[in-house]
């Protein structure tokens, strides 16, 4: 009976010493919280994810997607209690679905840097896309190079500029980070229709699907001769419809514009062709918000 009753206490005092261990080694947690607007439903292609950064290395606060509405599906995050107290910034970034690297991608949406407990997130922080986009312009012409002089002039869009006689560079927009690209577009008829995507505004951009077999000029931009999206007819007219410069994630999760959209330009009901038209500062399509601990 005396040996039973030993047994008995060692294994209590085992089972009592075990469950003090298990408290001494579970860590406590906070949580982050995100309070961010302007973000759009990515789709099932891509997710969003946070990151903090923890000693000078990105850390993993979880994956999110936006509904239609740009709501959160998800806007608290449980952490590790001491990784989030030394975090020293957020990082917002568009990852593939699915992910097969645990490793933040390039596209860097928004980011900031705790003062506190709180980080203001925007695309002007360094890791993000380092720019705040205040000093950006643009002008364009309508004008069809690819199917010679005086042919569907009002079927094409140019991102240049006519101002001092000869064509010059139009767009005023700062160098992208690795993880992103330009990208032009015309809401024509109802649609939205790409005119190519680029990186210098100095430069031809990267195809041209819709032009003829002349050659454009080294700017970006897109004559509508050819190969028309259902629903719509080229040769067409673009007058009253309009002009947007998009930034797109790369590699881009959607044929269409994506949320960042720093010009818009209407272009006039009466257009003229070969006329030199202002775009406008489009800042307020950019996502901002905060992210708490």
């Amino acid at each position: 009976m005396k040996h039973t009753l030993f047994i008995l206490s060692i294994t209590l005092l085992f089972f009592i010493a075990s469950c003090n261990n298990d408290g001494d080694d579970a860590q406590p947690l906070k949580n982050l919280s995100l309070n961010i607007s302007g973000l759009e439903d990515l789709g099932s292609a891509a997710i969003y994810e946070g990151w903090i950064m923890v000693d000078g290395a990105p850390l993993s606060t979880g994956t999110f997607s936006v509904d239609a509405a740009g709501k959160l599906s998800k806007d608290k995050f449980s952490l590790n209690a001491s990784d989030l107290d030394k975090a020293t910034a957020f990082i917002l970034t568009v990852e593939p679905s699915p992910d097969p690297s645990p490793s933040p991608s390039d596209v860097h949406l928004i980011a900031g840097d705790f003062s506190g407990k709180t980080a203001d997130l925007s695309v002007s922080h360094d890791a993000a896309l380092g720019d705040d986009f205040a000093n950006t312009a643009g002008k364009y012409i309508l004008a069809t190079p690819t199917d010679g002089a005086d042919n569907n002039e009002k079927s094409g869009i140019w991102f240049l500029s006519l101002a001092g006689g000869s064509p010059a560079v139009g767009l005023t927009l700062p160098v992208l980070p690795t993880g992103w690209k330009y990208e032009g577009w015309v809401v024509t008829g109802g649609q939205v229709v790409t005119s190519g995507k680029f990186t210098e505004v100095n430069m031809a951009d990267e195809s041209a699907p819709f032009s003829s077999t002349l050659a454009g000029p080294p700017f970006p931009g897109e004559d509508y001769l050819i190969n028309a999206p259902t629903g719509l007819s080229f040769p067409t007219d673009l007058s009253g419809g309009t002009a947007v410069i998009s930034i797109e994630p790369e590699p881009d999760n959607s044929p269409a514009p994506f949320v960042l959209k720093p010009l818009v330009g209407s272009i006039p009901a009466q257009a003229m062709d070969h006329t030199t038209y202002d775009m406008t500062k489009n800042l307020s399509s950019f996502p901002v918000g905060t992210a708490s601990k």
